[in-house]
């Protein structure tokens, strides 16, 4: 949760000293880093302080900032900089970054010797019989000793990315890739792709050779273009970092970019990216969006190259979020392919039409299900985000509202039990967590927010009126966080309702304030703008007293998540706030029927190690987890080919295709899917389009097997 805020740092600025108006690149670094150091100190929630300790911490998240892969920097390299190890505070104030100065010249000096060899290695011609293989996570490899140790592992890479291309290239040759393209869009106008040129054996290893050394001749180019502002970003946040992983600075570039998707939505695709290490990292996917409505695109996917319609791909390794977006983003109704690598290592290459962020879509919708084996009319929310229409774009509409009107709905037809399904959901707006929780509810505290300085803030449900008392289930998984955690947590310590998903949610449980660090007389008065610091600030607590951060929300009743294994969580990152607790308060519980959670979870783990659906979920978990340990690969096309050709059957098997006739789903809510506004000329298609929603609403629902056994847990809670 981020709030933008203002304020006056005009006694930090006092720390300064200044002459004249002009201000060269030593006095700019020393602004930047005296604000940033006072503001860290001042107002983010550990009161840390910013000296040699922290130093030490911020020096190896500096290394990892540059060179993530551990394939550029030598071990002597290494040793030559740690001299800085416990200066980076020091440099930090006086404004003389001799770390980033030094390790900015090392890192052009092997980006050059690397591209040298490149160019030698693909002159000569890649073997595709190596028998040696490649270590691609690189928490396992070490800085290597010597350029002839650093060529050899480039080789290797070299080796594996032209192997790679091969087989993408011998997969369109089968006509694979056009065949998956004509079933997913079947029914869009897109402009249709050049036929696939045929090529030869060694035609095809000469093209993947080229497309492979041109790949790595872009990376290379870019990175050296990174400019001394670029490594002041990598400095300043491999500090700011060490704080926790949402504190980061925002030079003026960055700024305009974070106010830009601050609304979470990414123009073209319906996507918040972000840089991992070399990568392009899905951070999460935007309800009503493009890729939402395509469902190949997840949160957690890398891209790594993109093309747009059947024009060549563009490499992404290495490029910047902001430069990347360019061409992700188009004109509604044009097609763009993505070449992705899976949270499981493998390579995807999906196609997404362009779309506006259809907002209805976003909106809180229901349904009626009645299971044929329980015969209970059971009524389904799903709730993508904590909208709030605080700027008056969305017709003043707000989730807690919109779920407030549903449950009316849907009371009116009648249902036994209801189901809130917070699955993905990353949060909002924190005023729609409080008011929905106390649709549950007579009234009582929701959650604690405490913040820097130890003052605690208590949201209350002052509402005595219930609008739903009946039987509640909440559905979470590792990707519901922040608000989404809060409704959960509250209804779990009330004893309100049963909390089911996967082994725990994500754990954001912190609250981010962007300090503008642009304001005060005395930055006006000498020179360019510095940028913004987005700095935790506050911490929410549940009513019982624990935290949701790190930790999460851990379901009353576990259910096997395709999600799980994936390191994604909030404490898989480096330096996020631990868990602790604060007071408890005093709150009454539920006093209706009281749950028996113990013989609930007995009888839903017996009808899990029966079910189909959730069988299959825990055979892809495992297989998926034996993948990711498998982090050295072969480089060899013949072993490599055999590798996919399983992996390959494996997804597909796993795959859940199967729709459940047993689930019967019904009132489905067509105002709520109405929001655009549609031309008349346009109404015809709209119709269509609306009638092919339905059918992916209905049958999606009939595909989740963790929404069945969620139905037979809440006839459980029923009967």
């Amino acid at each position: 949760m981020t709030l933008l805020v203002r304020t006056t740092l005009i006694t930090i600025l006092l720390v300064v000293t200044l002459s004249g108006h002009a201000v060269n690149r030593l006095r700019q670094n020393q602004l930047i880093g005296n604000i940033i150091k006072n503001a860290l100190e001042s107002y983010h929630y550990l009161h840390l302080k910013v000296g040699d300790d922290l130093s030490g911490k911020a020096f190896d998240q500096y290394l990892k900032r540059i060179d993530f892969g551990k394939q550029f920097l030598l071990a002597s390299d290494v040793t030559n900089l740690s001299k800085y190890k416990l200066k980076m505070d020091d440099q930090l104030l006086s404004g003389k970054l001799k770390l980033l100065e030094e390790s900015k010249v090392i890192m052009v000096e092997r980006i050059r010797q690397i591209d040298e060899f490149r160019k030698a290695f693909f002159k000569k011609g890649t073997s595709f019989n190596s028998k040696r293989r490649l270590e691609l996570d690189s928490k396992k490899r070490k800085y290597l000793g010597s350029i002839k140790e650093l060529n050899d592992l480039w080789s290797r890479i070299f080796t594996y990315e032209t192997v790679v291309s091969y087989l993408s290239l011998e997969d369109e040759q089968s006509g694979e890739k056009d065949k998956e393209k004509k079933g997913k869009h079947k029914k869009k106008k897109i402009k249709k792709s050049k036929p696939v040129k045929k090529m030869s054996v060694k035609e095809m290893k000469i093209e993947a050779q080229r497309l492979t050394s041109k790949k790595y001749q872009q990376l290379f180019s870019r990175l050296l273009k990174d400019d001394y502002d670029d490594f002041v970003e990598k400095f300043m946040n491999s500090v700011s970092t060490v704080f926790d992983p949402h504190t980061t600075y925002l030079p003026p570039k960055r700024k305009e970019d974070f106010d830009i998707d601050i609304s979470g939505s990414l123009e073209g695709i319906g996507a918040v990216l972000q840089e991992d290490g070399l990568y392009i990292k899905v951070v999460k996917i935007v309800p009503g969006g493009a890729a939402w409505r395509q469902k190949d695109l997840e949160a957690e996917d890398k891209i790594l190259a993109v093309a747009q319609g059947a024009g060549e791909p563009v490499d992404l390794v290495g490029m910047r979020v902001d430069n990347a977006v360019r061409y992700i983003r188009g004109k509604k109704g044009t097609e763009v392919r993505l070449t992705l690598k899976k949270s499981d290592g493998t390579r995807k290459t999906i196609s997404i039409i362009r779309d506006m962020v259809r907002i209805g879509e976003s909106y809180a919708k229901s349904s009626i299900i009645l299971h044929k084996k329980s015969g209970h009319k059971v009524g389904y929310i799903r709730l993508p985000k904590f909208y709030r229409d605080f700027g008056g774009t969305m017709s003043r509409r707000n989730c807690s509202d919109d779920v407030h009107k549903e449950i009316v709905r849907l009371k009116k037809e009648g249902i036994k039990g209801l189901i809130l399904d917070l699955r993905g959901n990353g949060g909002g707006a924190l005023e729609d967590a409080r008011k929905m929780s106390g649709l549950f509810i007579k009234q009582g505290p929701i959650v604690q927010v405490k913040d820097h300085t130890g003052k605690v803030d208590i949201l209350k449900d002052r509402d005595v009126a219930i609008e739903y008392g009946g039987p509640l289930l909440v559905l979470i998984n590792r990707f519901s966080a922040s608000a989404s955690e809060i409704v959960a947590a509250a209804m779990q310590d009330y004893g309100r309702g049963v909390v089911v998903g996967g082994e725990f949610s994500h754990g954001k449980g912190t609250v981010q304030a962007v300090l503008d660090l642009n304001q005060g007389p005395l930055i006006n008065m000498i020179g360019p703008k510095i940028g913004a610091l987005k700095v935790t600030i506050q911490k929410f607590y549940r009513v019982t007293g624990g935290s949701t951060q790190y930790r999460g929300v851990t379901p009353d009743i576990i259910l096997p998540d395709v999600f799980s294994g994936v390191e994604n969580r909030e404490n898989d990152l480096d330096y996020s706030l631990k868990w602790d607790e604060t007071r408890r308060l005093r709150f009454s519980r539920w006093q209706g029927k009281p749950l028996n959670l113990k013989k609930l979870a007995s009888k839903s783990n017996k009808r899990v190690k029966k079910s189909k659906g959730l069988k299959l979920v825990n055979r892809s978990l495992a297989y998926m987890a034996k993948r990711r340990k498998q982090t050295e690969v072969t480089i060899n096309l013949a072993k490599k080919r055999i590798e996919d050709s399983k992996n390959k059957k494996m997804l597909k098997e796993f795959k859940q295709d199967e729709v459940n006739p047993d689930l019967v789903v019904s009132h489905f809510e067509k105002s709520l899917m109405e929001a655009e506004e549609i031309r008349q000329e346009d109404r015809k298609q709209w119709q269509e389009d609306l009638k092919e929603r339905k059918k992916e609403w209905v049958e999606g629902l009939q595909r989740d097997p963790v929404l069945e056994e969620s139905l037979f847990i809440i006839g459980d809670m029923i009967s």
